[in-house]
């Protein structure tokens, strides 16, 4: 049995920043979904998430899925080059986003992500989280931008992202492709203000992602909303 894809997305600012860093793109076309969140706080971080989806979205899907896969890698790590060399020239220390992604394949669906924006999917009824956030406290995590994490370092302070060290790293999964299975990227803003058990009341119906994403927003936005806020839902229907 083969699958077709329906996705729909939304930004939203929130309720306290003055400017959305947040930027999604949906390309149903070629199996391929992103949100990437700009590091608050640091110049430029609007325009560094919308240069990552800018690049992602301009790429051709040629020849099979690895080689889709490389041009991904290829594309974000020319963006880490060119954010860490704007960093120097406006002498700022960080011009950086994070970034989750998904790739649709008839076999498979492949995740890729640095840094805490996230993925997780509904697999009939189970709802689980795919990425494992790049922040300190995480078991795998041992540098901080680059060095080593000091000691008392905080919990949640970001171990990766796209403009920050000159090797750029993409942690991948794989999930399966088959009907009816559901998937929701987004920005830390919707996880913080959402927990699992909420998320998952949001995501485990059988209803148009358009629906999915309306729900989702009303849910973040009864909150405080204190950081941009950013969802795609990706829907596997057969075909």
């Amino acid at each position: 049995m083969t699958t077709r894809c329906r996705s729909a997305g939304h930004t939203e600012t929130g309720k306290v920043r003055r400017r959305n860093e947040d930027a999604i793109l949906l390309r149903d076309d070629l199996g391929l979904w992103v949100v990437a969140d700009g590091m608050g706080g640091h110049a430029a971080g609007d325009l560094a998430s919308a240069l990552i989806v800018e690049r992602l979205g301009s790429l051709r899907r040629e020849g099979d899925v690895y080689e889709f896969v490389a041009a991904i890698e290829d594309s974000l790590q020319q963006v880490n080059d060119e954010l860490r060399a704007a960093a120097i020239e406006q002498q700022v220390d960080v011009i950086g986003s994070t970034v989750a992604l998904l790739v649709h394949d008839p076999q498979f669906v492949l995740c890729g992500w640095v840094g805490d924006s996230r993925v997780y999917v509904d697999d009939h009824g189970a709802f689980t989280l795919l990425t494992q956030d790049h922040v300190h406290g995480q078991p795998v995590d041992v540098t901080y931008f680059g060095r080593r994490a000091p000691p008392g370092a905080g919990a949640g302070v970001l171990t990766r992202a796209v403009g920050v060290d000159e090797t750029l790293y993409v942690d991948w999964v794989v999930a399966g492709s088959r009907p009816g299975m559901q998937f929701l990227l987004c920005t830390d803003g919707v996880n913080k203000e959402l927990n699992d058990a909420e998320l998952a009341n949001a995501c485990c119906t059988p209803d148009d992602p358009q629906e999915q994403v309306r729900r989702l927003f009303a849910l973040a936005l009864a909150g405080r909303a204190r950081d941009n806020i950013s969802a795609v839902f990706v829907r596997l229907d057969a075909s």
